[in-house]
């Protein structure tokens, strides 16, 4: 380990790293512009310069590896000095270059506030400029509904251009031009379709690029900030709700290293808007085929009058992708009161059993485990729709070979990194499964292999017998060796583990895997509870009495005929578990609208007047016993290894699939959800993504 003297300390540092990470472990501060740690080194901004002793010059710490120094003349390790007048001098000096064009844009720029150019200007600034000439003037750039640019302020850090090549995984932003005349672009100055754009914003530092949306609506001193996780997708990123008032004006990511590192999608990111919009802020009551306002009380009576006439088993209860799982399970136990079996949360009919183990629903290899795999098998997915945030642990995957060696089943897709397309349904699967296909052979040569299960092959209507011949093709290629399991079930819903763990599938003798729908519209089913099922097709809930229990005006509540309005995810306190397995909490920014209530108290309040009160008063009582009947849910941000023998015997289950091929189940990445069609923002990136008018809403200036 190289020892290396900081400031009068010296300290012992591993080998490979850079001067200014050393710095940072010492607990020294180095100003950096185009330095970001999740990036590659560019060392463009210079302002990282420090004096090495015995080196002519200062020297640029980012780019400069501790393996790099000698030892003094005198055998003492090298020395470092970042508080000395020539390193000084040389930090002043380049804050004075980089500010010579730089305009004077604080009082009006977004970035006020949160600013690394103000903030380093405020230690290494001075209070007049040397430059006399005019200064460089250069047109902005059109980016897209999300980002607002404002070239003139840019640095050249080129932190958004590495940023798009390597962690989204596409060449959307490079640079034209040399010395004063270069500038960043989309050469074709198109909107940017990668799902991660948004993230550039974060990344510059210094205004450059801002949040068009957000432009002129707030100071980051004037808001809220509450940490929370995104319900957008089933990865669960970390995420921090800026809020005034009672409007979330803003969502940003935070720091996961085991999830979302610090990376959010453009939807998590911007749905924001949608969180106000065609909002349910109190009862309503169909009277005379009309939905017309009601109070709590008529509409709660509403229901128990219908139930009262009917026979238990005659209910049935399907909860939504955003539901949390203390609403599920409130559900659960106000149907199983009611001596009804009729529920669900697989609204898209997946075809998943949590009866055959954890284990067969999971993402086993886990986030973290995706960078230890040498050989991945995607079968009926689009991870880049379906978790965009998982573009980056894909795609810096390596072997000793090189380049991760990616294989998909399924339709074919740009996954933004190589792979091989193998075919496009069970047919090939199976000839995974039975070693026959060419890329068998660089599976089961692989250390760590891993097979991703998508959407698009459990929502199949032979989606049991897919998993099942997934689970033979794991075991074939050698993924349940060890200590590694690598069978992984990718989910698009943020609440459908939870909802999994809980048992929230229908009961024994009753009819499985999504035939709630059909069931209702044959007539064996009288009441259908929606709690936030939005993605079913409720034209085929037939004549069925139809209780909608939501925070959006949207598909669901179209069909009903009781309107419950409930609260949204950044309205409630409530656990959601990704598709690793991994229990956390969201944390409530806003109080719902109007006469909106939390889910689990509407569920309480609901079995009062049903006769059936629910064994709790609060959300610590309602916690406390589902934790009881669930003990790993209260295990927040740790993933439970699940037992691989679960996939061993789903593996031996016969598997006889049919031929059709595996589609993809998202429709709209960005209208996927009733938060995400109720945004303005989603609908401006849905246009531009199918190549319509990109301007089509009032978010582009």
């Amino acid at each position: 380990m190289p020892k290396i003297i900081i400031d009068d300390t010296e300290h012992d540092f591993p080998d490979g790293i850079t001067l200014i990470q050393a710095c940072d472990m010492a607990g020294v501060e180095i100003p950096r512009f185009c330095y970001h740690e999740r990036l590659s080194i560019a060392g463009n901004c210079r302002m990282c310069l420090v004096e090495v002793v015995g080196m002519p010059k200062p020297v640029a710490s980012c780019a400069m590896s501790v393996n790099d120094l000698r030892p003094n003349r005198d055998g003492t390790p090298p020395t470092v000095l970042t508080q000395s007048a020539t390193t000084r001098k040389a930090q002043e000096g380049t804050l004075e270059f980089l500010l010579i064009n730089h305009p004077l844009d604080c009082p009006i720029c977004d970035q006020g506030g949160e600013c690394d150019l103000q903030d380093q200007t405020m230690a290494f600034g001075f209070d007049a400029g040397r430059y006399q000439d005019n200064k460089r003037a250069v047109e902005d750039k059109y980016l897209g509904p999300l980002i607002k640019t404002f070239m003139t302020r840019c640095i050249h850090c080129t932190r958004c251009v590495r940023f798009m090549s390597e962690v989204a995984g596409v060449q959307e932003l490079g640079a034209i031009g040399r010395g004063e005349d270069m500038e960043i672009t989309t050469y074709l100055e198109h909107g940017m379709h990668s799902n991660l754009s948004g993230n550039v914003v974060d990344l510059c530092p210094v205004g450059a690029l801002t949040a068009k949306p957000y432009a002129f609506l707030a100071r980051p001193w004037e808001l809220t900030k509450t940490p929370s996780i995104d319900v957008m997708d089933a990865l669960g990123s970390a995420i921090r709700v800026d809020a005034r008032g009672r409007e979330v004006l803003r969502i940003l990511p935070r720091i996961n290293d085991a999830v979302n590192e610090e990376w959010i999608s453009d939807k998590a990111r911007h749905v924001w808007d949608g969180l106000r919009t065609q909002r349910l802020d109190r009862p309503y009551l169909k009277r005379n085929g009309k939905l017309e306002p009601a109070t709590w009380d008529e509409a709660f009576a509403a229901i128990a009058a219908k139930l009262s006439a009917l026979t238990a088993r005659s209910l049935a209860a399907i909860a939504g992708d955003l539901a949390a799982a203390e609403d599920m399970y409130a559900l659960k136990e106000l149907a199983g009161g009611l001596g009804s079996p009729n529920v669900d949360c697989r609204q898209d009919g997946a075809k998943l059993d949590p009866s055959l183990g954890r284990a067969t629903y999971l993402f086993n290899t886990t986030i973290g485990g995706i960078e230890d795999a040498d050989a991945v098998l995607f079968v009926g997915t689009d991870p880049r729709v379906e978790a965009p945030v998982l573009t980056r642990a894909f795609s810096v995957g390596t072997s000793s070979k090189g380049l991760l060696p990616v294989g998909l089943i399924g339709t074919e897709v740009d996954l933004t990194y190589p792979c091989e397309y193998l075919g496009a349904g069970p047919e090939t699967l199976a000839k995974i499964a039975d070693g026959s296909h060419a890329f068998a052979k660089t599976l089961q040569e692989a250390e760590k292999p891993m097979i991703v299960v998508g959407p698009g092959s459990a929502c199949a209507p032979d989606g049991a017998a897919v998993l099942a011949l997934a689970a033979k093709a794991a075991k074939k290629m050698g993924a349940l060796t060890g200590g590694w399991n690598g069978f992984n079930v990718l989910h698009t819903a943020a609440g459908r583990v939870a909802g999994l763990d809980l048992g929230f599938v229908p009961g024994e003798g009753r009819s499985r895997r999504g035939g709630h729908v059909r069931a209702a519209g044959k007539g064996d089913l009288k009441v259908v509870y929606l709690l936030g099922a939005d993605e079913i097709d409720a034209s085929r809930l037939g004549d069925a009495f139809v209780i909608y229990q939501g925070s959006h005006g949207d598909r669901g509540a179209h069909r009903a005929d009781v309107i419950l309005p409930g609260a949204a995810y950044t309205e409630k306190d409530g656990t959601y578990v990704n598709t690793e397995g991994r229990a956390q909490m969201t944390t409530r920014a806003i109080f719902p609208p109007g006469e909106a209530r939390e889910d689990w108290t509407i569920l309480r309040a609901l079995s009062g007047v049903l006769g059936r009160p629910l064994p709790f008063d609060s959300l610590q009582e309602l916690r406390a016993k589902m934790y009881a009947a669930c003990p790993h849910l209260a295990l927040l941000d740790l993933v439970e290894p699940a037992d691989a023998a679960a996939i061993e015997k789903l593996a031996g289950k016969p598997a006889k699939p049919g031929k059709d091929r595996f589609g993809l189940v998202i429709e709209d990445y960005y209208l996927s959800n009733p938060v995400a069609r109720a945004s303005a923002i989603m609908a401006s990136l849905s246009a531009m993504h199918a190549g319509g008018p990109e301007k089509a809403t009032g978010t582009d200036g």
